[in-house]
């Protein structure tokens, strides 16, 4: 092994920075979960804290707006993981069909460009194009076609507060999760395309017996990160995307956290409900996984 690691060290020095980001920010703050079993006080440190067990997790578990927070943040979770998981697939076969290059890489730019914007910006252009007040672009629109008689007040409203989320979801993220499936589809042989051609397939039978097929490997190993990936339902845009008025349907455990936890310097509470949320996660990969290959496919454990 020393021998392996001296001939490869250049190597080895390239992943280095990787490995110590890993420890610092991954391993290292693995030693704060002993503040979720404990009343944690910031002068007498971790250690010298005193234990309480699973109190915080039962203060929790017994808080008024659990039931509302565990509701809010699966079913947004759970809205992109439907509606917006295949999205970017479908941007990619549709991207894939076109042959002119030049309209093809200009299509793949506008569409990944909000990914690299921030999520407060994002909300401003939506703030902007839902504003009640004159001038919103969406609401100007419905009523020149006679859809509404008066302006809605769409960010004041719970019931179109999960929609915008879900569908300023996909605007921002669609473009950069098609460029994974680009990627799939360009490992895919040409000659299956060819052949196919001559037992007379179809464009639409193409895609799916080999286009499909072909990347079906990338959609389940994205997929089991997704399903994982459920309670978080997306901390940056429900946060600069909530107010008073749709609170009901915009608290979810993330923001519960920073606003009992974080505000109100409850920091063994936020961190109970913070390991609590990465237990349901991993239970969810697992699950998810175990799930897949049990259709025959290849899991990522």
């Amino acid at each position: 092994m020393r021998r392996d690691v001296w001939n490869n060290r250049y190597l080895y020095l390239f992943i280095l920075p990787g490995v110590i980001w890993f420890l610092v920010f991954c391993y290292q703050p693995m030693y704060g979960l002993l503040i979720a079993f404990k009343d944690y006080d910031i002068v007498a440190g971790v250690l010298d804290s005193p234990w309480v067990g699973l109190k915080y997790f039962e203060n929790f578990f017994r808080d008024y707006h659990f039931k509302n927070i565990m509701v809010n943040t699966v079913a947004i979770s759970l809205l992109k993981l439907i509606i917006g998981f295949p999205a970017p697939i479908l941007l990619a076969l549709l991207l894939n069909e076109i042959r002119a290059r030049t309209f093809k890489r200009i299509v793949q730019t506008v569409s990944y460009l909000p990914f690299f914007v921030s999520w407060v910006v994002v909300a401003g252009i939506w703030y902007e194009l839902l504003t009640f007040d004159q001038g919103g672009i969406v609401n100007t629109f419905l009523m020149s076609v006679g859809l509404i008689k008066e302006p809605v007040f769409w960010f004041g409203n719970e019931n179109y507060f999960w929609w915008i989320v879900v569908v300023s979801d996909i605007w921002k993220g669609i473009g950069w999760g098609a460029i994974i499936y680009l990627a799939a589809l360009s490992g895919i042989d040409e000659e299956l395309y060819e052949a196919s051609v001559m037992d007379g397939a179809n464009r639409w039978k193409q895609t799916w017996h080999i286009t499909l097929p072909g990347i079906r490997s990338t959609i389940i190993i994205l997929f089991i990160f997704s399903a994982g990936n459920i309670m978080n339902a997306g901390f940056d845009q429900i946060y600069v995307m909530q107010n008073p008025t749709v609170m009901g349907r915009a608290e979810i455990i993330d923001t519960y956290v920073m606003t009992t936890g974080i505000f109100q310097a409850n920091y063994s509470i936020a961190t109970a409900v913070g390991l609590f949320k990465s237990i349901i996660g991993l239970g969810l990969l697992l699950m998810t996984n175990a799930l897949v290959k049990l259709f025959g496919e290849d899991g990522i454990l």
